[in-house]
């Protein structure tokens, strides 16, 4: 392979191809990252934070144009598109404004003199990033990584190399110096290379189960750091006394947003019987409302998968539920790349619908009995990034989100992430931590400092 095409999902046009950079432009690229970071390093938050500042005015003022690239090259709505633009604006401006406190020394009580801790950047960091928030995914890792004093190389997913190449464009026109952040386009081959290499001190990744896997195991064969942000199979547990309308409509909005390709999107919806059906009445209501069709088109809510193969997995998934059990209400036609909105009842452990990730846009209601059902449930798989709980009882909430087994537990709102909140996994859905305090130290030397009497 020597390019990479961009292909508008809603009717498989072939928008832009991207060819890839060869061996000499790659090593350049890294002895570029290791050249800049002394002097990156160097500058103080301050300095740091004009750049960021830089970065989210001009994202600011090229939202039109970020969201249509987004649009064409992964088939996200518009309006999803400009919302992702603007978060990634707040990113920056969180991080300019909070890197320096957040990185502060930390004073240690003991018998010496002095004694401290430092958090100090490590090098150059590589990101491996996915299509269905380019602008997002990288500015989550971006922003807290370089605000620190690293410097980044970004390998993006092939079908995003526009918006890839349009994020560098962002750090450079913002007073960035070359080098500071840099898009790689490049195949998986090169990028393991590209990891490899003395230059790169760690990696972060955003993927799916198989290729972090992948990652992990060449970052350990390295002695590097790695933190893995995988895949998800969120539980939704409606408890009895939900307030079931209010519930109904942010299920949907959280399964069926980017036309269901989120990793922390709701994905298993855990049900006491007792509201079983006034719940589903709910959300096949929400669902009905939907529609399916091309993403710029101001009425359209629910836009294509972003590839092919993506439609006829989920297909697959479906089908092969199905034929254990669980039963179609609305959906579960495809054409090429757009999959109605789907509703799927009685759906069971032992079924792909429930076993394993549905990356797009496909409702799973499953019925339990009580509580403690839902909980043992929800705990049942091999993923544990978010997971929702629905009650009037906050107290009742809180308990039951400590009972479930996830990096992330959101109260009667649907689960995202925030620049002010830690954001990762644990199991399957993998580990380290992403935003926040604890994301920000995940790619620094904590260093200590003793002084003797």
């Amino acid at each position: 392979m020597t390019s990479f095409k961009s292909i508008f999902p809603y009717n498989q046009t072939v928008i832009a191809e991207y060819n890839l950079m060869d061996d000499a432009t790659i090593d350049k690229a890294l002895s570029q990252s290791e050249k800049i970071f002394p002097h990156w390093r160097a500058k103080t938050f301050t300095e740091r934070a004009t750049i960021f500042k830089n970065v989210a005015n001009l994202l600011t003022e090229r939202k039109e144009m970020l969201a249509k690239l987004i649009t064409n090259e992964m088939g996200k709505v518009l309006k999803e598109s400009v919302a992702e633009v603007e978060k990634c604006a707040l990113g920056c401006n969180y991080y300019a404004d909070n890197a320096e406190q957040l990185l502060q020394d930390e004073i240690i009580k003991t018998n010496y003199k002095q004694s401290f801790v430092v958090f100090q950047p490590i090098g150059a960091v590589l990101a491996i990033m996915p299509w269905n928030f380019p602008l997002w995914q990288v500015f989550r890792f971006a922003a807290p990584t370089l605000m620190a004093g690293n410097v980044g190389l970004l390998k993006h997913a092939p079908n995003v190399c526009g918006c890839s190449l349009a994020i560098q464009q962002l750090f450079e026109d913002a007073g960035a110096e070359p080098g500071v952040f840099q898009s790689l386009i490049a195949d998986v081959d090169v990028t393991e290379k590209i990891l490899q290499s003395n230059i790169v001190q760690a990696v972060s990744l955003t993927g799916s189960e198989k290729a972090g896997c992948s990652v992990a195991s060449i970052a350990s064969a390295q002695i590097k750091k790695s933190v893995l942000e995988l895949g998800g199979s969120d539980p939704f547990i409606v408890l009895p006394d939900a307030v079931i309308q209010k519930a109904a409509q942010v299920a949907v909005t959280s399964r069926m947003q980017n036309a269901g390709q989120s990793c922390i999107a709701a994905k298993r919806f855990i049900v006491v019987e007792d509201v079983l059906n006034d719940f589903t009445d709910a959300v096949k209501e929400n669902i009905q409302q939907l529609k399916q069709g091309n993403p710029f088109d101001e009425s359209i809510t629910t836009g294509p998968m972003a590839r092919l193969d993506l439609a006829e997995k989920l297909h697959k998934q479906i089908w092969q539920s199905v034929h254990k059990g669980a039963e179609v209400i609305l959906g579960g036609q495809v054409t090429d790349c757009n999959y109605q909105p789907t509703l799927l009842a009685n759906v069971q452990p032992g079924m792909p619908a429930f076993d394993e990730e549905t990356f797009g846009p496909v409702f799973c209601i499953t019925t339990v009995k009580e509580e403690d059902e839902a909980i043992e449930l929800a705990n049942t798989s091999r993923y544990g990034l978010g997971a929702n709980v629905w009650t009037k009882d906050i107290d009742r909430g809180i308990a039951v989100a400590k009972k479930i087994n996830c990096g992330s537990v959101f109260i009667n709102l649907m689960v995202k992430s925030e620049p002010a909140l830690p954001f990762g996994g644990i199991k399957k859905s993998g580990y380290g931590r992403e935003l926040s305090k604890h994301g920000i130290m995940e790619f620094v030397n904590v260093k200590t400092i003793a002084v003797a009497e």
